[in-house]
């Protein structure tokens, strides 16, 4: 499926894990697939989703608001513990990130994640963050929204579509918190994808 998708999807795609990983989350979901959808490079999908009133800063801190940072098993008192012992631990932390990459310190996944009895667990950060059910779900409509427009690939502002279809998540929460009609929305999306006449 990924072969059919355009440069700016793509974008999307890998921007999502990048904001997953901005955010110090070890999951890419919904809420990741928006914030990517709201930089520049995911074009028509981006331009709607501004015109609606949507503001990438404040759905940033709705998510930071809703989901925190993962939490590490190093605390805030662990740290200060340190530091008066001498070890810097910020600069313990960004050294073993640079050396074995930045999701180096990112946990392994949990039991109910790993599929299969006899399975090996991953090491941390080995895949980077792992997508949700609902993130592959929403990749999956946009497939059929862009069937169903008959379009021969899938383009940022499918996946916007694939989104809005899904309805659910916390990317939808977000945009309906803020006062967003999600069908206004999908139609404002689908006008956009007319073909000029």
């Amino acid at each position: 499926m990924f072969e059919q998708f355009t440069t700016s999807a793509r974008g999307v795609v890998t921007g999502a894990r990048e904001q997953a990983r901005q955010l110090g989350h070890a999951h890419v979901g919904t809420e990741h697939l928006l914030l990517a959808l709201l930089e520049p490079a995911a074009g028509v999908a981006c331009d709607v989703l501004r015109d609606a009133g949507v503001d990438a800063s404040r759905v940033r801190r709705d998510v930071q608001r809703r989901t925190g940072p993962e939490k590490r098993s190093i605390t805030a008192e662990d740290a200060a513990a340190l530091r008066t012992i001498g070890i810097d631990l910020p600069a313990v932390l960004a050294h073993i990130e640079q050396l074995l990459g930045p999701e180096a310190l990112t946990a392994p996944p949990t039991s109910s994640q790993r599929r299969g009895r006899l399975r090996r667990r991953e090491p941390a950060g080995a895949f980077g963050p792992r997508v949700t059910p609902r993130f592959k779900k929403v990749l999956e409509l946009s497939l059929r929204e862009a069937l169903a427009l008959r379009h021969d690939c899938i383009g940022a502002e499918h996946i916007l579509l694939g989104l809005l279809r899904d309805g659910g998540g916390l990317a939808a929460r977000v945009l309906a918190d803020s006062g967003v009609d999600l069908h206004q929305l999908r139609s404002a999306t689908l006008i956009a994808l007319r073909p000029a006449a």
